[in-house]
């Protein structure tokens, strides 16, 4: 089922979630146990997210360098498959252009169409850490919106090569980002805004935020895109502050601006446990406050780490 059907469908806000693959060389089996206690909610689907390849210059015994590449968080289409096939429940892959032709992005849809996989969540996706931008593949795409096109091409039977007639058509329900406080690239939110309008008249079918500690930024963001014309869902992102170390890491990482009574609850606290338990308590405030709004949907960035989104959604439910 389709993420938008279940959104359109629900008599209720619903609650999901975002896992990371495992690190290559762990068991699915430690992603198994991040994800049952979360099942008690009953999520109706979990994201999946993608860590693209990266390289590094290793020096070979003639001295000359090798280019080698690594992809540190491997197999999301497998995880995406294995999650339905366990948890009877549908599987969000993210899907990025970076290091992927569009050849390559093809051949992975179909693969997934194959699998019973019929939503995806498509971004951009960050720089190599070796780059200082974004530098798509040759023949690959530069922009999130490409992407959207290429997947609303297959759900109407057109491939890459031509004169393929078989009447094979894909049959995805597509979700991209949006940023409440910008994104960080972006010159100034009116543009942002007008790149995300792009990929909703592309095909995009609702929107997933950037997390966010400020509810007035959400609220903000969602009138400024209903002011423009914008009127799929948007999906609040959420993820409860854990340690001290955030308080400057996520703003640069995430670019999000964390409120003045949170970062002296957490600059105060004893240790990190105590963060945990601000964090707690400050997402759950953020939560009813959308709910009262009329969000579909909350969704927690998980990072694989439950224990804070569970106590969260104890409170929720």
């Amino acid at each position: 089922m389709k993420v938008i059907d279940y959104i359109n469908n629900a008599k209720k806000p619903f609650i999901s979630f975002e896992i990371l693959p495992p690190v290559k060389g762990k068991d699915i089996g430690n992603l198994f146990n991040t994800i049952d206690p979360l099942m008690e909610f009953k999520p109706p689907f979990i994201n999946v997210t993608y860590h693209r390849a990266e390289y590094k210059y290793k020096k070979r015994p003639d001295g000359l360098l090798e280019k080698v590449f690594t992809r540190k968080r491997p197999g999301t289409v497998g995880i995406c498959a294995a999650i339905q096939n366990k948890y009877g429940i549908d599987a969000v892959p993210h899907l990025t252009c970076g290091g992927f032709t569009k050849q390559e992005t093809e051949d992975a849809m179909i693969d997934l169409s194959y699998l019973g996989i019929d939503n995806c969540l498509i971004l951009r996706g960050d720089p190599a850490k070796s780059e200082a931008e974004f530098i798509p593949e040759e023949d690959g795409h530069h922009y999130a919106i490409d992407f959207v096109k290429q997947v609303q091409d297959l759900n109407n039977g057109n491939f890459l090569e031509e004169g393929l007639s078989e009447g094979f058509h894909t049959n995805f329900c597509c979700g991209v980002a949006g940023y409440p406080e910008k994104h960080y690239e972006a010159p100034n939110m009116d543009l942002d805004l007008q790149h995300l309008k792009q990929k909703v008249q592309a095909g995009a079918e609702y929107i997933v935020t950037q997390l966010f500690f400020d509810n007035e930024k959400y609220f903000q963001f969602v009138k400024n895109c209903r002011d423009i014309g914008i009127k799929v869902p948007i999906i609040p992102g959420l993820k409860p502050i854990a340690t001290q170390k955030q308080l400057t890491m996520l703003p640069r990482v995430f670019n999000c601006t964390i409120p003045g009574e949170l970062s002296s609850q957490v600059a105060k606290a004893k240790d990190n446990a105590a963060v945990k338990q601000i964090g707690i308590e400050w997402a759950i405030n953020q939560c009813k406050e959308l709910l009262d709004y009329g969000v579909p949907c909350l969704h927690f960035y998980t990072m694989s780490k439950p224990n804070q989104t569970i106590e969260i959604a104890k409170h929720l439910m």
